[in-house]
């Protein structure tokens, strides 16, 4: 069964254009402007670009034999049969594009983070070139709540006690006797010396 095929001797030509996040000129060789495409091949293309959900830089898709050869491309290249798609890496994290691009049906791989793309198409299952290094999650974890110590537990409570008794102490300042003010100021001030003591000897302790 022959495989459906989009031909045209220059990408102008495409009327009723059908696939809404790549167009003609962007698809078609760079060499003549010719453009040849495996229906197959571009459908899953815009799988992969819908499941993705962020622009795909297409850097070459179909190239006519001439241009093929001047980028040194492969007598056999996948290019040529308007089965393969070179992707910038910009935008992507290289990992989840190819898990994306093998869930749509994409099978052939080739890797090239010194230049920054990754190679596509729908030729037999095989890969090549050294994978992209792994990156870091785009959203860096929520760090950790820091976790107190029994010692620092009893001391925020000490403290938190001294700090309600002067508040206390100052609400009734207006209604007591001086001489009760005085002494309740005084105990505040043996408490906060307990607090330091205490404090220091726990650390000793540990």
């Amino acid at each position: 069964m022959s495989k459906q095929m989009i031909k045209l001797s220059h990408w102008s030509e495409a009327t009723d254009w059908p696939y809404a996040h790549f167009t003609p000129a962007e698809l078609a060789s760079k060499g003549n402007g010719s453009l040849k495409l495996e229906v197959d091949a571009i459908e899953r293309l815009e799988r992969l670009r819908v499941k993705l959900d962020a622009p795909m830089l297409v850097t070459s898709a179909y190239r006519d034999p001439a241009h093929n050869r001047s980028v040194g491309g492969a007598k056999g290249s996948y290019h040529m049969r308007g089965q393969a798609f070179d992707i910038r890496m910009d935008n992507h994290d290289p990992a989840e594009f190819e898990e994306a691009a093998r869930e749509v049906g994409f099978t052939g791989f080739g890797y090239y983070p010194h230049l920054g793309f990754m190679h596509i198409d729908t030729g037999p299952a095989r890969s090549w070139g050294k994978k992209f290094p792994l990156r870091e999650t785009r959203f860096a974890p929520e760090p950790e709540p820091a976790r107190k110590t029994q010692a620092a537990k009893e001391g925020t409570s000490v403290a938190a006690i001294a700090v309600a008794a002067e508040r206390v102490v100052n609400e009734a300042a207006p209604v007591l006797p001086d001489y009760l003010v005085t002494y309740g100021f005084t105990a505040l001030a043996v408490l906060g010396l307990g607090i330091v003591l205490w404090r220091m000897l726990r650390t000793r302790a540990e």
